[in-house]
């Protein structure tokens, strides 16, 4: 429980430095950055399974570079569950958000990972 909710907030870290980077990223602040998390968490624990299984053709095609696109479309998703505190202009914008906060997350978690041994 305790990891999880780690990651959600390092998650909500990552959601605000890629806020920070684009214009077309929008978010209110940290609290909806955490709410966004939160809500990020519970769909890539219900809706990406499915969304992996459904392409898995693809994914194994292009080496799993398609994880990407579903990452944006959890991305739009729960953009559109939090209406006008969080905003993506596009789904362009929200493919290299997911590129960008796939790695900062990496990094952050294998940083916290690191500190806690």
């Amino acid at each position: 429980m305790l990891q999880w909710l780690v990651s959600i907030l390092l998650n909500a870290v990552a959601l605000i430095a890629v806020a920070q980077l684009f214009e077309s990223f929008h978010m209110d602040g940290f609290v909806t950055a955490l709410l966004a998390s939160f809500i990020l968490a519970i769909l890539n624990i219900i809706v990406k399974p499915i969304l992996v299984i459904l392409t898995l053709p693809i994914t194994v095609i292009s080496l799993g570079l398609f994880l990407f696109i579903i990452n944006a479309v959890t991305l739009m998703i729960t953009q559109a569950l939090m209406d006008h505190s969080f905003v993506i202009d596009g789904f362009g914008t929200a493919i290299i958000a997911a590129i960008i906060i796939s790695v900062i997350n990496l990094l952050l978690n294998r940083l916290v990972r690191d500190s806690v041994r």
